[in-house]
């Protein structure tokens, strides 16, 4: 599937859950179960690209996006009480979680701003730690008609999807003579995924706009923080073990896809039950969603 299509189906879709959680109070079933489905295609259609980028782990979790899309579409109407109630939580969480993730990722200058704010903390963070001074380089673009910096990209800035290269985006790590590193900050350095996940999770619960903001206050600060200092570590081991190697993966290939996404899935567990104890609703809705439902008469 083209991109450009994926892409309106994606937003179609977390459109129309946006509008089935906003009326929840009337049917809007039918509009939720169509947009479940278009989201479900989106993400799968992502499963291409992280299986070009060597990404095992985001390649099964993006694949495994639709069947489950469908089962929740399926639960619309096949569903408890609980278990709806859950649903429609979940609508509200896929349509402003994803929402933003999109406006990120497809207006250009959302994305590079992104990139900037954690590549130069994580830059600082290193330098630091270690000792060396450690810049920001040349920010280049995967452009169609070739790579080029982004300062003489002449594409447009507010919305773009046809890009080539593993990433539409790189900023280049540099050392105080100018020296590259060898490792580019992509979007996906900058854990938005993870923030807007718990923003879109947090946002829609029934709760006073107090708890819910005194929960973001804390969780996003930490998805941040535990960010540049994985970022960081990465950089470090890069630079000091350059001869390491595991099955024919350098220190930074193997601690990026392999044992920085463990840690890191480890971590979002960890916050996950914070919250769960900050939140008991979000909570409630998670055991709904993942646990067997109880039919009527049942103990």
């Amino acid at each position: 599937m083209e991109p450009e299509t994926a892409t309106v189906f994606g937003a179609a879709g977390m459109l129309m859950l946006a509008v089935s959680w906003w009326m929840r109070e009337r049917s809007t079933i039918r509009v939720a179960q169509v947009g479940w489905v278009l989201v479900g295609i989106y993400f799968f259609s992502q499963s291409w690209t992280y299986l070009s980028h060597d990404d095992p782990i985001l390649t099964i979790m993006a694949a495994l996006t639709l069947p489950l899309s469908c089962l929740a579409a399926w639960w619309e109407t096949s569903s408890g009480e609980a278990r709806k109630k859950a649903i429609v939580w979940a609508r509200g969480t896929v349509a402003f979680a994803g929402g933003p993730y999109l406006l990120i990722s497809y207006v250009p200058y959302l994305s590079v701003l992104a990139i900037w704010f954690v590549a130069s903390q994580s830059a600082w963070f290193l330098g630091f730690a270690t000792g060396n001074n450690i810049e920001i380089g040349t920010t280049w673009v995967n452009d169609p008609a070739g790579r080029v910096s982004w300062e003489n990209w002449d594409g447009n800035r507010w919305f773009a999807t046809d890009f080539t290269g593993e990433y539409a985006f790189q900023t280049e790590l540099l050392l105080a003579n100018g020296e590259t590193i060898g490792i580019n900050f992509v979007l996906a350095c900058t854990a938005i995924q993870s923030m807007v996940l718990f923003i879109g999770a947090i946002a829609v619960l029934d709760l006073s706009w107090k708890k819910r903001i005194r929960a973001l206050l804390l969780i996003l600060p930490t998805i941040h923080l535990l960010n540049v200092f994985r970022n960081a570590g990465l950089i470090w081991m890069h630079m000091t073990y350059t001869q390491w190697s595991l099955w024919g993966l350098s220190v930074f290939e193997f601690g990026h896809s392999y044992a920085a996404r463990f840690v890191s899935l480890f971590a979002m567990f960890l916050l996950a039950l914070i919250m769960f104890e900050m939140l008991p609703s979000m909570h409630r809705n998670i055991i709904a969603l993942t646990g067997s439902e109880k039919r009527p008469g049942q103990k």
